[in-house]
């Protein structure tokens, strides 16, 4: 790689180490950048967190506990699946998972009708 770039700089003498120098610097901050756009966000929650929230969410409501609503979460989108007794329940249930920090959108498939 060092003749390499000996070669790519076409400097002969100390600017010839300096400019292999100067491509090895940003060749490694090329590599080093991609790996930090790569890692999450600081305080991004996984779909596993925010499942969790949801559920938590959904129990600790009154009108929605018990209702047996199924939770899925993919890339931040939550879908909901089962079935409700009213479209109140229903609209309920899609308001408290989008006060989940994280959820980016909810899919609501809940059906209403008797259990």
């Amino acid at each position: 790689m060092y003749s390499m770039l000996h070669s790519i700089s076409g400097a002969r003498g100390p600017k010839r180490i300096l400019s292999a120098v100067f491509i090895k610097t940003l060749v490694l901050a090329a590599f080093v950048g991609g790996a930090v756009t790569a890692m999450p966000q600081k305080g991004a929650k996984s779909d596993g967190e925010i499942h969790d929230q949801v559920l938590i969410k959904l129990a600790g409501d009154q009108d929605v506990k018990g209702t047996g609503i199924e939770v899925a979460v993919k890339d931040g989108v939550v879908t909901l699946e089962g079935k409700v007794k009213t479209e109140k329940v229903k609209a309920k249930a899609e308001r408290l998972a989008k006060k989940v920090r994280g959820v980016k959108s909810v899919v609501n498939k809940l059906a209403v009708g008797p259990r």
